[in-house]
């Protein structure tokens, strides 16, 4: 994955790694793309939350790209991936061709995640002030809103993959503008049963001038949907 062969950079969401990812890559490899799943800081098995930053997140984006010497770049960033995603993309000028949202945030300049949605707001600070290294984590009575369409095996067997998020990631903002002031093309495809954003798809999507395109399933429908997912990407 060197040189100007064109491949898709998959960013999960929140208490997930590049594993969310893993059932679509193989997909776009079949479909004759390249693909590069990612893990953020701290959300690697055995990592720990404490002491990270957006800008981390961000940075590590960035390196991992830059290392590999990867230029026709396809972003493509799950829910609150759309944070790292836009601020990595405004420091990859040359590198990026496209940016996909995929069920997630797009950020206003200087509003963290956490002021997205005023019953997130006040859930998402309790949970980091009351954790004792300042993570935020999933509870099993809000797995159903991410896998609505699932068996309650399958909701349990989802929750035991997830990990502590670190809570700076919901807590900080970026400081850029939409990543349409940079010239670079982005999409947006939302899941018809999302049920997980902090705001409607649709509203995110209007904020870098797109209307979303539907696709089956909910908020993790790369997990549970990977053929609709794949196709979508591949058609943006």
């Amino acid at each position: 994955m060197t040189g100007n062969s064109s491949t898709f950079v998959l960013v999960p969401g929140a208490w997930q790694g590049g594993w969310s990812w893993q059932p679509v890559a193989r997909r776009l490899r079949a479909a004759g793309q390249q693909a590069l799943t990612l893990t953020l800081p701290g959300l690697a098995d055995g990592d720990s939350p404490t002491g990270l930053h957006l800008s981390d997140a961000v940075a590590h984006v960035v390196s991992e790209i830059e290392k590999r010497g990867l230029e026709q770049v396809t972003l493509v960033a799950h829910s609150r991936g759309g944070y790292v995603v836009t601020g990595a993309a405004h420091e990859l000028a040359g590198r990026v061709t496209k940016v996909i949202y995929y069920n997630a945030l797009v950020p206003e300049r200087g509003v963290p995640l956490v002021d997205e949605n005023e019953d997130y707001s006040v859930m998402i600070k309790t949970a980091i002030a009351a954790s004792p290294d300042g993570s935020m984590s999933v509870v099993p009575e809000q797995v159903p809103l991410l896998l609505p369409d699932q068996t309650a095996d399958a909701q349990r067997l989802f929750f035991e993959l997830l990990v502590a998020q670190p809570g700076a990631y919901f807590l900080e903002a970026l400081d850029v503008p939409a990543v349409t002031t940079l010239g670079i093309p982005a999409a947006y495809i939302l899941s018809e049963d999302d049920r997980a954003l902090a705001r409607p798809g649709a509203e995110f999507a209007a904020r870098v001038g797109l209307t979303p395109v539907i696709i089956p399933g909910g908020h993790e429908s790369m997990l549970t949907h990977p053929d609709d997912v794949t196709r979508a990407l591949l058609a943006a």
